[in-house]
């Protein structure tokens, strides 16, 4: 099966290819870590995490960059309310980050540079800027790139130049998309910077926002690559002045393929300040929400598409999972020693979930093919009993699923000690036929989210999943 993923630079879908065969290189804009991560930068993060995965089901060996942006406008800020040097403020914010992902099962990218620790590559290439006349000083000893002597620019966010408000430049990192000025590669020492800045051959100061990504990309991954993704937000201005500053510095191109995450919506609104609305992970999970839960809900709407973040999505996400991890144990439930019956079933829907994924990350098809081949199965079992020879390829094929999806395992399908201690009192308790308190021990596990089911071959639990 061919793999297509829809190219921002394009602006169509192109197959996939890689300039190495059998390995991806990726850059994934991280973090700034001023703050703790919210629901929005783990869409993000979750959509690339999903494509790294699917590359590698896909035979791929990947490298990943994920950079730390722990030098910019807004930590420098921060970080001088607090009286705190910047390291020692953003310390706490790059240790919650790994957090999160871990929390919500984000496979490690192979690299995480920090930009405070790669400002040599940086200086060195604003240096081939400015000795290629494409970089220019200003009194106040920055250095800024010359944005008219780039003819492509405005290539990624399909702007046209010509027509656009032309300002001199800007020296914040963010600036209105209807506005083309030179911007700043690196920004000169003001007081108000305090003590964060660095001496170097190209004078005392500190880089800006976008070199940061350039310089580490390269050192990284080269000065050409395959993918390079990140949210909506970043096209203009961040990543069409990577193009323009890498490409101007080494005379090829940049980046293959640009995939760009869609905007996280809360209850239909954009997340802003002003609406008071930033939902951050740490306090969903302070909150006892089961973060496969989060994890499926920020994956379940295709990347390109707004996601409108809700309580009624989260909760039918839950039980998504739940019925789900339901189908994966009841599958060795009175098994026989026939012959394999199910094999067609599983083979298209092998096929036809690979299919999706393909097609530029479907996810709501490849979703769908999952609770097809779990209807088709319960079906079948209506009639008859799966044999044990069937119900091995159908485990195999939900392992392979989950590699990629990674929501079947969950720190939620073990028991605490307390929790194994009261399932052991209720067992003896039916078998002594005391009742009365075999359900009050049932009455208590679902206290605590364990819900208790008796077979005939015993009690089975599951855990219900908060949200």
């Amino acid at each position: 099966m061919t793999t297509c993923f829809y190219n921002t630079l394009s602006r169509k879908k192109e197959n996939f290819n890689t300039i190495e065969p059998g390995v991806v290189r990726m850059y994934t804009c991280g973090p700034t870590v001023y703050n703790y991560a919210h629901i929005g930068n783990f869409r993000a993060y979750l959509f690339e995490d999903l494509l790294r995965r699917y590359l590698k089901f896909k035979g791929y060996r990947v490298i990943q960059v994920m950079n730390i942006t722990d030098i910019d406008d807004k930590i420098i800020r921060d970080s001088q309310k607090t009286g705190k040097p910047i390291l020692e403020f953003t310390k706490p914010y790059v240790e919650a980050f790994f957090q999160d992902l871990d929390s919500l099962g984000i496979e490690r990218a192979e690299h995480y540079p920090a930009a405070t620790a790669h400002i040599p590559e940086m200086v060195e290439l604003v240096k081939k800027l400015l000795a290629k006349g494409i970089a220019y000083r200003t009194e106040d000893g920055s250095i800024y790139f010359k944005v008219s002597e780039f003819p492509k620019y405005g290539q990624l966010a399909c702007l046209n130049v010509k027509e656009m408000v032309r300002g001199n430049r800007v020296a914040s990192d963010e600036y209105e998309k209807e506005e083309i000025r030179d911007f700043a590669l690196w920004k000169g020492w003001k007081p108000e910077d305090g003590d964060v800045f660095w001496e170097t051959e190209i004078g005392k100061g500190r880089p800006g926002w976008h070199i940061e990504c350039s310089a580490m990309s390269s050192k990284y991954l080269g000065t050409h690559f395959d993918v390079h993704t990140g949210g909506v937000d970043n096209i203009f201005p961040h990543h069409e002045n990577e193009i323009a500053q890498s490409e101007a510095a080494s005379g090829e191109k940049f980046v293959n393929f640009w995939l760009h995450c869609e905007h996280l919506l809360v209850d239909g609104e954009k997340m802003s300040k002003s609406l008071g609305n930033f939902i951050f992970l740490r306090q969903m999970l302070e909150k006892g929400v089961d973060p496969t839960a989060i994890r499926l809900t920020l994956l379940s709407t295709h990347y390109r598409q707004k996601l409108n973040f809700t309580e009624e999505k989260l909760d039918m996400s839950a039980k998504m999972i739940t019925r789900l991890r339901d189908f994966k144990k009841s599958l060795n439930n009175d098994l026989t020693d026939g012959v394999e019956q199910l094999s067609t079933i599983v083979t298209d829907a092998r096929q036809n979930f690979e299919s999706a994924l393909d097609d530029d990350l479907n996810i709501s098809e490849a979703l769908a093919v999952i609770f097809t081949l779990m209807h088709e199965v319960n079906n079948f079992r209506r009639e008859s009993s799966l044999s044990q020879a069937d119900a091995k390829q159908i485990e195999q094929f939900l392992a392979t699923i989950d590699d990629i999806l990674n929501i079947f395992s969950s720190k939620s399908e073990s028991l605490t000690e307390e929790e194994k201690a009261l399932l052991n009192q209720r067992t003896a308790a039916r078998k002594n036929r005391d009742w009365k308190e075999s359900d009050r021990l049932r009455m208590l596990l679902s206290e605590k989210g364990i819900v208790v089911e008796d077979t005939r071959k015993g009690a089975i639990w599951k855990r219900k999943l908060s949200t």
